[in-house]
């Protein structure tokens, strides 16, 4: 953040000029909302990324503290999910109606919604989330978070492949934006880690470049290449990723398997499934990976299968589904799905 504000009226005060800054404001999310709306303070866009999917342990209601919040869990947990449930009611309300009054509201997709309308809010899903309003056509690109970690613990490896990023694709210009603004504002936490988003062709792409530069001694240790839970193939989530799928798979969990099991056969160094992330355990199941580049042709060999096999299962899912981004990228890149003929063979 830019500034953190004392108080709500000290965050409208230095909004009202006008200036581009990240204001925060500490306090109870259901609460605050909720006067924002009293208050009729002027909202372009709302959205929340509260941790709401653990009414017991990961929502604090209105009128407690932290501590009192873990106390009467502790002690009632049932009064503290009653409590915890009926702010979250009140928290989706206040977004719900800064829509009716015009703002551009989306969910983050951490379960608000589906607390709220478990707490008898029967509107919380008025407002969409991030995933089918404005994400689902990345993913039908099989375009999605990429991370790579490197192992050597100096920031200058990571500072190399910023660079090596933006020369592979020159004319990217929201890849270039991001890159440049991550390393002036983002700070490094534990090993140094770059994330961006990347599509089918690109993560294999870029791969190949890493682990060449390991292997020329670029870098001074390998990397570790993954991604987000959240990503184009790997997640069955309803209440996220797969929300509103338009043939009505969103809580078909197959794909995950799938994408788990292609994984492991392409030679990712590592491969997990687990339920629950951002939406809770219970809710969603996702496939992770990490495969290390460390120069040898052995990696680069597994690189270049798991970073095409992976964001591929996302453009199979999406084209499955019927996305038209996803049926275009599969014939461009002469994916072979039985159900969608290529680039090739359309020109047969």
């Amino acid at each position: 953040m830019d500034e953190i504000a004392p108080s709500l009226d000290a965050a409208v005060a230095i909004a009202s000029k006008r200036e581009p800054r990240s204001i925060a404001v500490i306090g109870n999310a259901a609460e605050i909302f909720a006067e924002v709306v009293r208050r009729n303070i002027p909202i372009d866009v709302v959205t929340d990324q509260t941790s709401a999917h653990d009414p017991l342990g990961g929502y604090v209601p209105v009128g407690l503290s932290i501590d009192q919040s873990r106390a009467l869990a502790a002690a009632e947990p049932g009064e503290q999910v009653r409590q915890a449930q009926a702010s979250i009611a009140r928290h989706c309300e206040a977004i719900v109606q800064l829509q009716r009054r015009g703002a551009i509201a989306f969910d983050y997709g951490n379960n608000l919604r589906g607390q709220a309308l478990e707490a008898g809010y029967q509107d919380a899903f008025t407002y969409p989330g991030f995933v089918p309003e404005y994400i689902r056509p990345l993913f039908g690109e099989g375009r999605g978070p990429f991370r790579w970690v490197a192992l050597s613990g100096d920031p200058e490896d990571i500072l190399k492949t910023d660079t090596a990023v933006m020369d592979l694709f020159p004319t990217n210009q929201s890849l270039h934006r991001w890159i440049t603004l991550a390393e002036r504002r983002v700070p490094f936490q534990g090993l140094p880690a770059r994330v961006c988003w990347l599509g089918y062709g690109e993560r294999a792409a870029f791969g190949e470049r890493i682990n060449a530069m390991v292997r020329a001694g670029e870098l001074r240790a390998p990397i570790v290449i993954g991604r987000d839970h959240l990503d184009a193939g790997s997640v069955a989530s309803p209440f996220r990723e797969t929300e509103k799928m338009r043939d009505g798979s969103d809580a078909i969990a197959d794909w995950p398997v799938l994408n788990a099991l292609v994984n492991t056969a392409a030679g990712a160094t590592w491969v997990s499934v687990h339920h629950g992330g951002g939406v809770g355990i219970g809710y969603s199941l996702h496939a992770g990976m990490a495969a290390v580049a460390d120069g040898s042709q052995l990696a680069g060999e597994k690189l270049a299968r798991v970073l095409t096999s992976d964001p591929g299962t996302g453009v199979m899912r999406h084209a499955d589904a019927g996305y038209p981004e996803a049926l275009a990228t599969a014939r461009a890149t002469d994916i072979d799905l039985p159900s969608v003929p290529s680039s090739s063979e359309a020109a047969k």
